[in-house]
């Protein structure tokens, strides 16, 4: 079939198979370009069919030549109806992972249940017998939690006053005001809960109680700060309660694993254009204006070069992992400069629809949307027909 992008609001209803491997050839062409990292053998991607879970794979792989499980929630494909962008990205991996002689197996379920955790485990003892490296990378509206049989949903919203502020239609370039109502206490509730580091811990002491866990094993969990001009919205609001729980699970967890001699971290990671946060207010505007500057200046990345630079500059890099005062790993330091949020807030004053192509890179962002799906890379030739069945070796 003929495959082209169909948009809903901020997702896109289509995934282009041919365009998802090139993408995840150019992120293995990239991690190799860069040389070996004296990283993990044997590695648990939960969440890993796209964006900084995908990125970590390729890299544990291709950068480390470890073995690979990888846990993700997608949808397969069905005749004339094409899967989400995750399942043909985990489909290539898994190709490209087996031409290189690397072990590479996955798991599509939900990662939440505690029977996805038992038949993780079970192929863990089965094929690797232990795991040195975890990263948790979830990123789920919602999440029923396993023991009460709960279904709890995040929301997106300010806490104690109402917000207003700038966004942008990505789509169409408009810059328009957005009011969001605050939060009350069960919407705070509800988000900690599916977006805090409850499952990540249960993962963490299934695995631990199973004897999966290598000595010295470590575990990451990928968070986010951001800008002034955004924390009302996000680190001050209901998200960023529930990254404040993740923060606070990851030394709980290292105290866990003191007899393993494990560890415990999250790394924050830069702004990036993902499903997820196109549909936050205000971070579209926020992205098009950071990648404007960050590019001029020689240093944007995306998530694979992100992600390649945590392994090899902070996790693999010496004896000690650097953190912050907090015990957070910052892999947002370059969009943290103190000169480049200078000039986004002089940006964000002067932003409006006629100028924001010329101030903020909008074409930048939305090709790297189009990009989440598989279309708009170079080397496809998306007038062919192509194979919407495409199947992961291994499911």
């Amino acid at each position: 079939m003929i495959i082209e992008p169909r948009m809903r609001g901020f997702i896109c209803l289509t995934a282009h198979p041919d365009g998802c491997a090139q993408s995840v050839k150019n992120q293995i062409a990239y991690v190799k370009s860069k040389g070996h990292i004296n990283g993990p053998k044997r590695v648990l991607v939960i969440g890993a069919s796209t964006g900084f879970g995908l990125a970590s794979r390729i890299t544990s792989a291709f950068g480390s030549e470890a073995a690979t499980i990888g846990v993700f929630f997608e949808k397969e494909p069905s005749e004339g109806k094409t899967a989400t962008p995750g399942w043909y990205n985990s489909a290539a991996f898994e190709n490209e992972a087996t031409k290189a002689g690397l072990y590479a197996k996955s798991i599509n379920g939900d990662a939440f249940s505690n029977e996805i955790k038992q038949q993780t485990i079970d192929l863990i003892k089965t094929d690797l017998g232990q795991i040195d490296l975890i990263i948790y990378s979830l990123a789920s509206p919602v999440r029923m939690n396993p023991n009460t049989g709960i279904l709890h949903r995040s929301v997106l919203k300010p806490i104690g006053n109402k917000f207003t502020n700038k966004t942008v239609d990505f789509h169409t370039g408009n810059v328009s005001q957005v009011s969001i109502e605050p939060a009350n206490q069960d919407d705070i509730d509800n988000t900690v809960v599916v977006m805090g580091g409850e499952d990540w811990s249960m993962w963490i002491e299934a695995m631990k109680s199973a004897g999966v866990l290598a000595t010295g094993v470590t575990t990451i969990a990928y968070s986010y700060i951001g800008p002034e001009v955004t924390e009302a919205v996000y680190r001050k609001g209901t998200i960023g309660r529930a990254k404040d729980h993740l923060e606070a699970t990851a030394f709980q967890i290292t105290d866990s694993l003191i007899s393993l001699n494990g560890k415990a971290y999250v790394s924050v990671n830069k702004a990036l254009v993902t499903q997820a946060s196109s549909a936050i207010p205000v971070i579209p505007l926020y992205i098009s204006l950071l990648y404007k500057i960050m590019k001029a200046e020689g240093i944007h990345e995306g998530c694979i070069e992100q992600i390649q630079r945590l392994f090899e500059q902070r996790l693999y890099f010496g004896k000690d992992v650097p953190t912050d005062e907090k015990g957070r790993i910052r892999i947002d330091d370059w969009e943290m400069k103190a000169d480049v949020q200078d000039r986004i807030k002089i940006l964000w004053e002067k932003a409006t629809t006629e100028n924001l192509s010329e101030i903020g890179d909008l074409a930048g962002y939305k090709q790297d949307f189009l990009n989440l799906f598989g279309f708009g890379f170079e080397g496809v030739d998306y007038n062919l027909e192509a194979n919407e069945l495409v199947r992961i070796p291994s499911i």
